[in-house]
């Protein structure tokens, strides 16, 4: 009797990096849809132009390089680097903001280390913090949510003001609240209200909290959540790093508000306000610059979790997933040199 014996991995089924990064975007979907119901097609648009340009930069890069560019493109990580890179962004961010973006992570995070897997950073979290720190007004101006905007915008206005920023309405209505004040993620105004002498619970009684998570933020967060539970179930993701942020974060947050709750976030608010659930199921768990292997992966997930907690409690940036991400590449190596899963056929060492 005859025996075909095959090298390891012994895998009935090994999904192909296109069609994995395919599904990673359609299981987005339904966070996107969401966020363009609540802050109009800038977000839309934004996305689209992104992953245009990481098209178009990494097939660029790739014919100065030499190297294999249509069969390089065809594993749709540089769309997938678009694609997050503008969501994260603000919906009425100007064209330049979102090309300088795409450019850095696909040019100078992605290429420079030697392509797709060479990588040690996130790269749309890497341009994202760039971007933060290069351009915070840009970065942090934010449209005001369905039904407390003065003014919404129809899809050809919305191209016009991120592309020529002008349109026939002012400028800065899009900005602008029912109550004429500027709109921010719920985290940042939360944090400038406390600034201010303020509490939590009195900074909560604004009326952009009049859900008690920030008008639109709690059902993109679910949304995203539900897409993120649909790459589990289909083993796009695997669940420790997205369970381990979730978990540390809550549990950080239960803490300090049991201890304090005029100066601490609630823990529901911290996983349902900002890009809590979509750090947590599409960014963090990036395959390259995360830990390989579970436990590896759970302690990279906590490590997120708490940074990401310290953050948003005593520092300067309200939200710190991106930092927090970037925190969490730097130490995947060391976490995996010491976490290693041990091989089949050989004892642990003592």
């Amino acid at each position: 009797m005859a025996f075909k014996i095959a090298s390891s991995p012994h895998l009935s089924d090994k999904m192909q990096t296109s069609r994995l990064m395919q599904q990673v975007m359609l299981c987005a979907l339904p966070g996107l849809a969401v966020q363009c119901y609540f802050f109009g097609w800038g977000t839309l648009i934004q996305v689209v132009f992104a992953m245009l340009i990481a098209w178009l930069a990494e097939a660029l890069v790739l014919k100065i390089r030499n190297r294999p560019t249509l069969a390089t493109l065809k594993d749709n990580s540089a769309l997938l680097t678009g694609f997050l890179l503008g969501l994260a962004v603000p919906a009425f961010a100007p064209w330049w903001i979102i090309f300088i973006g795409v450019l850095f992570a696909i040019i100078i995070v992605k290429q420079l280390y030697g392509g797709l897997g060479n990588n040690i950073f996130n790269p749309a979290m890497a341009a994202y913090v760039m971007l933060l720190i290069a351009f915070p007004l840009q970065m942090t101006t934010w449209s005001a949510p369905i039904g407390f905007a003065q003014q919404s915008f129809s899809f050809n206005e919305t191209l016009q003001l991120i592309f020529f920023g002008a349109t026939g309405a002012d400028i800065s209505q899009y900005q602008l609240g029912i109550d004429g004040m500027a709109m921010a993620t719920p985290l940042d105004s939360v944090k400038t209200a406390f600034s201010t002498g303020l509490t939590i619970n009195e900074a909560l009684l604004a009326n952009s909290f009049s859900d008690g998570l920030g008008v639109g933020w709690f059902w993109i967060n679910c949304a995203y959540f539900i897409g993120g539970l649909i790459m589990i179930k289909l083993k796009l993701i695997r669940w420790h790093i997205s369970v381990a942020i979730i978990a540390s974060l809550f549990i950080c947050a239960s803490i300090g508000y049991l201890l304090n709750p005029d100066t601490h976030l609630g823990p529901i608010m911290h996983l349902f306000s900002g890009a809590t659930m979509l750090a947590a199921f599409f960014i963090a768990t990036d395959p390259v610059s995360a830990a390989t292997s579970n436990q590896g992966r759970l302690i990279f997930g906590t490590l997120i979790g708490v940074i990401v907690y310290v953050i948003r409690t005593y520092g300067g940036y309200p939200d710190a997933f991106a930092f927090a991400v970037l925190l969490g590449n730097l130490c995947a190596p060391f976490i995996d040199h010491y976490v290693k899963p041990r091989a089949y056929g050989h004892r642990t060492s003592r």
